[in-house]
């Protein structure tokens, strides 16, 4: 199991876990959920008290990745698998990302 603490301006949001190759959960922290004045961070991942599951990386997630030849250069200088989405994700979205949503490892 691989967890990332999601962050948006540096400020803790939740947690996005890898269980399985066919298994990733998002929790929103229970701090972030109590303030009304901080927002969801994706419209399929609203602002609520519970477990989000699914098969496959959340599509929020995996847009942040790069595409097509920037992707295969950064698997490539990483030594990730292209394939490997949640790795890529945790090497390239820690720092200077298009929007304000950032991941740490932990």
């Amino acid at each position: 199991m691989r967890k990332a603490a999601v962050l948006r301006n540096g400020e803790q949001v939740g947690l996005l876990i890898k269980e399985s190759p066919k298994r990733y959960r998002f929790v929103y922290d229970v701090a972030w959920l109590s303030d009304p004045s901080k927002p969801s961070i994706s419209l399929t991942l609203p602002k609520v008290q519970k477990e989000f599951v699914s098969e496959y990386l959340f599509p929020f997630f995996f847009n942040m990745l790069s595409e097509g030849v920037n992707l295969k250069l950064q698997a490539r200088r990483l030594q990730i698998d292209e394939n490997d989405f949640f790795s890529l994700l945790l090497q390239t979205s820690t720092t200077d990302t298009i929007g304000a949503v950032t991941l740490k490892e932990l």
